[in-house]
């Protein structure tokens, strides 16, 4: 059972990161998200679970996080500075997520040169990043990527995880999605 479980996952990987480097060699950036989106889901159907559907405010935060990080060299080590990514309110807000109801939800920002698609898709499958993915809890994804560094946002289902916009009644309340976020990114470098 084991053998056959690599095997199909194995057929899979290989499937995509063909199709990934066989595509056109100028891409735009869309395209390198949609072939990340694309790999993910083969990856998770090899796993058995089921897709990642695209999640549009997901993708703007993704796409925010990605724009705060553009100008910031791949780290060395696997960390990345916190400080970099201390501004989750700002990006929240214009993207139309209500920071007080968003309590699930993960952010997985990877750096790789050229953003060179197989290497991408293996620092998600094959990394500790491989947890969140391979977790049933989490049902939509965005993307966003700038220069040499691609981010992912997982959210559930859940009204806590769907990022949907609600109404702040104590503006104090959001900073609880926020230190949710931010704890599940340190989590992950700690």
């Amino acid at each position: 059972m084991a053998s056959y479980r690599r095997s199909t996952f194995l057929f899979w990987f290989l499937l995509q990161a063909f199709l990934l480097l066989s595509s056109t060699v100028v891409q735009s950036k869309d395209d390198d998200e949609n072939n990340l989106l694309q790999g993910l889901n083969s990856y998770r159907q090899s796993q058995n679970l089921p897709i990642l559907a695209k999640n549009d405010k997901a993708g703007c935060l993704a796409d925010k996080i990605a724009e705060k990080l553009e100008d910031q060299p791949c780290p060395a080590g696997r960390s990345i500075a916190v400080a970099q990514l201390s501004n989750y309110a700002d990006s929240m807000d214009k993207c139309g997520i209500g920071m007080n109801n968003t309590r699930e939800g993960v952010v997985l920002p990877v750096c790789v040169s050229k953003l060179v698609p197989t290497l991408v898709l293996t620092n998600y499958t094959q990394t500790q990043f491989a947890r969140y993915i391979n977790d049933t809890r989490f049902v939509g994804a965005g993307l966003g990527s700038e220069d040499d560094w691609m981010v992912v946002v997982l959210s559930t289902g859940t009204p806590g995880g769907s990022f949907a916009r609600a109404h702040r009644s104590i503006p104090t309340a959001g900073f609880t999605g926020l230190s949710l976020l931010v704890g599940m990114l340190l989590l992950l470098f700690v």
